[in-house]
């Protein structure tokens, strides 16, 4: 009976480990869809949505794309280039903590992001989920480093291993025209905010388990 028991609550463990995934899955496919669903409006409407939720730098029309930037593209090939990026660090993210950390860090990395292309930026309207990607990376490996964990340190040495490179088209990109360096910049180094910020209530959070 005790085995049996035993082989019951295992079951229960891997079936509740199962759902979590799917559901996190689930999570970063549906904003993944929105993006492809926005793109698809912006097209038709012969790229509106770029000019009214872009980030224009230093005008006030400009704000409003603080929130919505990340969710605009330039064209198709530019959604293609962020999507699996995107999917596989915010995947990452959301994985090792849970879905309102990655709400909390998503937003952290788009408003500091935002605002420090608004005020940094060149002139012109600067779109794209790039910021965010930057973003994921940046709190990847610097949670690994203040956390000193095992599970966060692999995290960290995979996203590394997959898309450290980006780091150096940070400072390729300076200079290039229709390449926002400053949202790489801030979106990096809002995703090492959010660490700081988070990494103490994760840590507080595995403590009890």
């Amino acid at each position: 009976m005790i085995e049996n028991s035993e082989i019951e609550i295992d079951q229960l463990k891997q079936q509740s480990v199962y759902a979590r995934l799917r559901d996190q899955a689930y999570f970063i496919f549906t904003i993944v869809g929105i993006f492809y669903f926005i793109e698809l409006a912006d097209v038709l409407t012969g790229q509106s949505l770029e000019i009214w939720g872009g980030i224009y730098p230093r005008k006030l029309t400009g704000l409003i794309g603080i929130p919505l930037a990340p969710f605009l593209h330039g064209n198709w090939p530019h959604l293609f280039a962020n999507t699996l990026p995107f999917i596989v660090l915010g995947g990452l993210v959301i994985i090792s903590s849970n879905r309102e950390r990655f709400v909390g860090v998503s937003c952290i990395i788009a408003g500091i992001a935002g605002i420090g292309t608004w005020l940094f930026a060149k002139g012109g309207y600067h779109i794209g989920a790039s910021s965010l990607i930057f973003g994921y990376l940046g709190f990847l490996l610097w949670r690994a480093w203040l956390g000193r964990n095992l599970g966060w340190t692999i995290i960290a040495v995979l996203a590394g291993f997959l898309y450290g490179s980006i780091i150096i088209s940070l400072f390729r990109s300076q200079g290039q025209g229709g390449i926002s360096w400053s949202g790489y910049a801030f979106g990096l180094s809002g995703g090492i905010i959010a660490a700081f910020i988070f990494t103490p209530k994760l840590k507080a959070s595995e403590t009890d388990q």
